[in-house]
């Protein structure tokens, strides 16, 4: 059964409980204020956002409708807690999901940049560990969730998105053609420049000239 999409702000949310699960057990399950102030994050955030508590209460009662976050009150039971049932809902194993809330979290990614971004999540032992799993998402029979980009002009790898939003926004790199113009313009702008120059400095001299060559034909 193919699950509904995600939308962003839920993949946010949903990133950082899995994030949070594994960074810091010892404030999970998260409060509400924490939840919101770890998905408001200035770093390790694609794009960073900046939602209210009352967004975040809403995302929360969104994704509990679809089990994908569970409710608890701790062991102190005085504060409600959120924690997330990702893995059992979307039947994933631990490392899938571990790449799943990075690319969340913080967008597009190489699988270098993916296996260094997961480091404190999921320990993966070299780069084709982290691809095996990219794959297995990419060709799930009961729907992709991971999809290979096209690599970027001047990018050596290319880089990974996930599905759950949907397809990933179209990449707004140049392209080379793009690239090769916007060179070829900054080259013609620095040599109308210099054209300039040398005529602003040509119209100093003239009239240097201009006296010169009236004191020469005198003196013939």
């Amino acid at each position: 059964m193919t699950l509904p999409l995600l939308t962003p702000t839920e993949a946010r949310v949903l990133g950082v409980l899995i994030e949070k699960s594994k960074t810091t057990p010892d404030a999970y399950p998260l409060t509400l204020n924490n939840l919101a102030a770890g998905s408001n994050q200035k770093t390790s955030r694609e794009p960073v956002m900046n939602l209210s508590e009352s967004e975040v209460q809403s995302t929360l009662e969104e994704l509990r409708h679809r089990a994908l976050v569970m409710e608890t009150y701790g062991t102190s039971g005085r504060v409600l807690r959120y924690s997330h049932n990702f893995a059992k809902v979307y039947d994933l194993p631990t490392a899938a999901v571990d790449l799943l809330a990075v690319l969340m979290l913080r967008g597009p990614q190489t699988t270098s940049e993916l296996r260094a971004n997961c480091e404190r999540l999921h320990h993966f032992a070299d780069t084709s560990a982290v691809e095996g799993y990219l794959d297995e998402l990419a060709n799930r029979e009961t729907g992709a969730l991971a999809v290979r980009l096209p690599r970027q002009p001047g990018s050596r790898e290319p880089r990974w998105g996930h599905l759950l939003c949907g397809e990933p926004p179209a990449q707004t790199m140049p392209t080379a053609a793009e690239t090769s113009d916007a060179s070829l313009e900054a080259r013609v702008s620095v040599l109308e420049t210099r054209v300039a120059e040398l005529s602003a400095v040509l119209a100093r001299l003239a009239p240097e000239i201009h006296l010169r060559d009236h004191a020469e034909n005198q003196d013939n």
